[in-house]
C-alpha cells in the first residue's frame, strides 16, 4: 500500500497552502494512504468515498463520532444507527424541509440577511466574511431556535471552539480542552431554556423539537441540547464558508458572476458547484465494520477511514476538467444536489446525508440574492489576494469587496 511519505502530508505547510494538487497526486498514485499522525486511512477517489458514504453493504459505521464529536456535542444522530437513527432523524427532519422551512423559517432567513446587509448597505465596502458570512447562519439558527440574539458573541465563541475541536487532527491538547469546556458551558446555557420551553411551547424550532413524537418516542432534554449544539456547528460552518466561497469563486469568474446577477435562479447552481469545487467541509470520517478492499489496498476492520471530500469532488474520473469552476457544467446534477442522491459528496451521502442541506440551500439562496442586489458591481478590493485556510473545514478568512451602493426607489 502507498504510504504518506510519497505525497505531501495533510498536516504539512504545502498541503495547507493548497490541498488540491496534493489531492490529485493522492488520487493518481496513492488512493489509499495510512496516515500515522491521525491513525487513519486517507481515501481520495470519488468511487471509494461514494462507497464509504452510501455503505450499501454494511461495511462502515459512524462509531468514530464517539471520540470525534460526542465530547463536544453529546450523543447526536450522526453517530446512531438502525432504528434508533431512523426514529431520531424522523423527529428532527420535518423542521428542515417542506412547509416548516418554507412558511415558518424562510421569513427568519430573509429578515436576518436583510438586517446584516443594512449595517453596510450604504458603505461602498465590506469584508463579506467578517460582516456577513460568519454572522448570518449563526443568527439564523439562534433566531429559529427562539434564543436571544444578544448572545451572538457567546454563540460564536462556542461555535469556533467546537469547529476547532472537530478539526484538531494534530491533537493539540489546549484545543481539545477548550472544546470539552464549551460543551459544559453550552449545556449549562441550553438545558434550563429547554425545560422552560417544554412548559411554554411556541412556534420556534426549539418548541418543535420539544414537542416532536414518533411511535411514543420523544427527545430528552439532553438529546435536544446535543442536537442544538450540532446544528449550531454543522449548520453554521457549511453556510458560513459556502457564502464566502460562492462570492470568491464568482468574483474570480466575472462572466459567471454576471450571469448569476442577471438570473438569481442560477444561485443554486453556483452553490452546488462551490460545494464541489471548494467544499467547506474537506473531510468526513467513518469507521470500518469489516475488512474492506478499496482502491489501492485493504482497510482492516475497526479502522478510522478519512474520506477526503475535497479530493473526491475534483476526481477527473467523475468530472470533466474538475479543476475548473463552472456553474453550467452538465456533469453535476442540480435537481438532486441537495439530497441524498447528490452526485457530489460535500454533504456526505446515504442515510447520514446532512439533514440540514435544504436549510443551507435556503440560507444561501436568500443571502446571496440579497447581497447581489445590495452590491450591484461588487469587486475584490484592490491589492487583495484571497487565500483559503483550514484542514477539516476550509475557506477564506477575509473577503473585502468594493461596490457602488444600490439605489432604492
Amino acid at each position: 500500500m502507498p504510504t504518506a511519505e510519497q505525497v505531501p502530508d495533510i498536516l504539512s505547510p504545502e498541503f495547507a497552502a493548497d490541498p488540491y494538487p496534493v489531492y490529485r497526486r493522492m488520487r493518481d498514485t496513492a488512493p489509499l494512504i495510512w496516515h500515522e499522525a491521525t491513525r487513519s486511512y486517507l481515501v481520495s477517489r470519488y468511487e471509494d468515498v461514494e462507497r464509504v458514504f452510501k455503505d450499501k453493504r454494511g461495511e462502515f459505521t459512524t462509531d468514530n463520532y464517539v471520540w470525534q464529536a460526542e465530547p463536544v456535542h453529546g450523543k447526536t444522530i450522526i453517530q446512531l444507527s438502525g432504528r434508533e437513527h431512523a426514529v431520531r432523524r424522523a423527529l428532527v427532519a420535518p423542521a428542515f424541509r417542506g412547509a416548516d422551512l418554507r412558511e415558518k423559517f424562510r421569513p427568519v432567513i430573509e429578515r436576518n440577511a436583510r438586517e446584516l446587509i443594512d449595517t453596510f448597505r450604504e458603505s461602498g465596502s465590506v469584508d463579506l466574511v467578517d460582516r456577513f458570512a460568519t454572522r448570518f447562519p449563526i443568527n439564523v439558527i439562534v433566531d429559529m431556535l427562539g434564543l436571544d440574539k444578544a448572545d451572538h458573541a457567546r454563540f460564536h465563541r462556542w461555535y469556533t471552539s467546537i469547529v476547532a475541536f472537530l478539526g484538531n487532527l494534530s491533537a493539540d491538547p489546549e484545543v481539545a480542552e477548550t472544546g470539552k469546556r464549551t460543551r459544559a458551558e453550552f449545556s449549562a446555557y441550553m438545558l434550563p431554556i429547554i425545560r422552560e420551553r417544554r412548559e411554554n411551547l411556541g412556534e420556534d424550532l426549539l418548541s418543535t423539537l420539544c414537542a416532536a413524537e414518533i411511535d411514543g418516542v420523544r427527545m430528552s432534554d439532553e438529546d435536544i441540547d446535543a442536537f442544538c449544539s450540532l446544528l449550531l456547528t454543522a449548520g453554521g460552518e457549511t453556510t458560513d464558508k459556502a457564502v464566502s466561497g460562492i462570492f470568491l469563486n464568482l468574483l474570480r469568474h466575472p462572466d459567471q458572476l454576471a450571469a448569476v446577477r442577471a438570473d438569481h435562479d442560477l444561485i443554486p447552481r453556483a452553490f452546488a458547484e462551490t460545494l464541489r469545487y471548494t467544499p467547506p467541509v474537506q473531510m468526513i470520517m467513518r469507521q470500518s465494520a469489516t475488512e474492506v478492499e478499496l482502491s489501492g489496498g485493504t482497510v482492516p476492520a475497526g479502522a478510522t477511514v478519512n474520506c477526503l471530500i475535497g479530493a473526491a469532488n475534483r476526481d477527473e474520473s467523475r468530472y470533466r476538467d474538475p479543476d475548473r469552476f463552472d456553474i453550467f457544467r452538465d456533469d453535476l446534477t442540480i435537481s438532486t444536489a441537495f439530497s441524498a442522491a447528490a452526485d457530489h459528496v460535500a454533504f456526505a451521502l446515504g442515510r447520514h446525508f446532512c439533514v440540514g442541506a435544504l436549510l443551507a440551500k435556503a440560507e444561501v439562496e436568500t443571502g446571496v440574492a440579497q447581497l447581489l442586489d445590495a452590491m450591484p458591481d461588487a469587486r475584490l478590493a484592490e491589492g487583495f489576494t484571497p487565500a483559503e485556510t483550514g484542514l477539516f473545514t476550509r475557506g477564506t478568512v477575509s473577503l473585502p469587496v468594493l461596490f457602488t451602493p444600490a439605489t432604492t426607489a
